[in-house]
């Protein structure tokens, strides 16, 4: 063989050395830029209501229906662990209106009440006031605008936007994106795409501080 061709071939098997190389380096890479899947795209959407920093890394979700009781009994303690981080964590709201046509027109005020910038006081009211309006499986839009509007909701321009298609356009991808998920009560909890295995305080607890060291290492 002369000079040339073992020039040459040294070349070749540099070449496929360093492709191999690269393969090894990268592929790592790949693997954890893996494609999401429809289950992970269903827990939170971009529409989906926050409270807290928009920027936090740690993320609970929670599936909630306004006219359940146990959510009204859970948001205490989520706003506790919020407070307990600090602008480390913050929570997404996602609709499921498994109480009817009464959970329907809650969620299209929270809706309205998102548009105006008064969800927060507005959910908060609602909540607080759950017994009122959610008595005997009944709820009375009247009396949900009532409270709405006490905690600063524009009444004569919520008539009209509840309309709106985008609302109900958001209730079907929240109703839908449950189904992928298997949710069947609320409220039902994920944190960072985890779920929570079990409904409870402990539990959530636990998730959320396993993220939260996760996001400070």
């Amino acid at each position: 063989m002369n000079n040339k061709s073992i020039v040459l071939s040294v070349a070749v098997f540099g070449l496929i050395l360093l492709s191999v190389a690269a393969w090894f380096f990268v592929r790592p890479m790949f693997m954890r830029a893996a494609i999401p899947t429809e289950q992970t795209l269903a827990v939170l959407r971009p529409h989906s209501p926050i409270i807290g920093p928009e920027d936090a890394p740690v993320t609970i979700v929670e599936f909630f229906d306004p006219t359940c009781e146990a959510c009204r009994k859970i948001y205490p303690v989520v706003r506790d662990i919020m407070a307990e981080y600090g602008d480390t964590v913050r929570l997404a709201i996602r609709y499921v209106a498994f109480e009817g046509k009464g959970s329907v027109e809650a969620i299209r005020v929270l809706e309205v009440a998102r548009k105006q910038g008064v969800f927060q006081p507005v959910l908060e009211a609602l909540l607080r006031d759950q017994k009122r309006w959610a008595k005997d499986g009944a709820p009375e839009q009247e009396l949900i605008i009532q409270i709405s509007t006490e905690a600063g909701l524009d009444p004569e321009a919520a008539r009209t936007q509840m309309l709106e298609p985008i609302i109900a356009a958001t209730i079907n991808q929240d109703r839908a994106d449950a189904e992928v998920l298997g949710v069947t009560q609320t409220p039902t909890f994920f944190v960072n795409g985890r779920s929570v295995n079990s409904f409870g305080e402990a539990e959530l607890r636990a998730l959320v501080n396993e993220e939260v060291a996760a996001s400070r290492k």
